[in-house]
């Protein structure tokens, strides 16, 4: 019963291949279903060139529906957005989010302050930071997502490793496990991470096995930002997870299934 549940379309900008692509490319791997997950809309000061547009929303949403009709019966398809938590843009996220019946929303960080810091373009900003203080400021925010109420998951909860900074220690991460843990969210079990410099998962073998004490489930996602991502190395994600006690879900009118 493998869902991929992160997955994009062109319409963030960044990403290539329709749904109906991604849908039978999910086929093509054996998933039981999918749920689109593209960057949602947010102000338009924010992020602007790597995201839908306001008015791109509903087209996003007919894109989804169509792929639905188109497999039905033969792929579980479901509709949901990756959300950002950015202080202040709460009440705007809040508004797009009342707009559908969404499956399953996605809460992530992309930015700390005016930074960017999971772009190629800014990676070398790192070498002017104090790598525990990026991430203790990085699991501020990502708690703040966590208590916010507005999200099902967190979105690749160790990020700022991506280019290979690692977490200098393992507790900077607690209160943001201990928040999803309270609020009864998951994490998104990322496999975009293979594909990146730091060649592993989100969240890190370690984090996992924190999050699994405290009885936190997770999402599956391959992060696709193009079809024959759909899936990437899911075996292999379940496999570590089942060695490590984790429970996988995914999300259905914002309900754990």
């Amino acid at each position: 019963m493998l869902f991929d549940s992160h997955m994009h379309t062109p319409l963030c900008k960044h990403a290539s291949g329709t749904p109906m692509e991604y849908a039978q490319a999910a086929l093509e791997a054996g998933l039981t279903g999918i749920t689109f997950t593209d960057h949602m809309p947010m102000p338009e000061w924010y992020d602007a060139p790597w995201r839908m547009h306001l008015s791109e929303l509903d087209r996003y949403v007919e894109w989804v529906q169509e792929a639905q009709q188109a497999f039905a019966g033969k792929l579980d398809i479901r509709l949901g957005l990756e959300g950002d938590y950015h202080p202040g843009t709460t009440r705007f996220v809040e508004k797009v989010l009342q707009r559908y019946p969404w499956d399953y929303v996605i809460g992530s960080i992309h930015y700390l302050g005016a930074w960017g810091f999971d772009n190629p373009e800014f990676a070398s900003e790192y070498d002017n930071r104090d790598l525990r203080e990026l991430y203790q400021q990085y699991y501020q925010l990502t708690t703040q997502a966590a208590q916010s109420g507005l999200f099902d998951s967190i979105g690749h909860l160790d990020l700022p490793k991506k280019f290979r900074h690692i977490q200098p220690d393992l507790t900077l991460a607690f209160e943001t496990l201990d928040a999803v843990a309270a609020t009864g969210m998951a994490l998104d079990y990322n496999t975009a991470g293979y594909r990146k410099p730091i060649q592993e998962a989100y969240p890190s073998h370690d984090l996992v096995t924190e999050a699994v004490k405290r009885g936190i489930p997770f999402v599956l996602g391959s992060d696709a930002h193009k079809p024959s991502e759909v899936g990437h190395r899911f075996a292999e994600a379940v496999r570590d997870l089942e060695g490590m006690g984790g429970r996988v879900v995914s999300f259905k009118g914002r309900q754990q299934v």
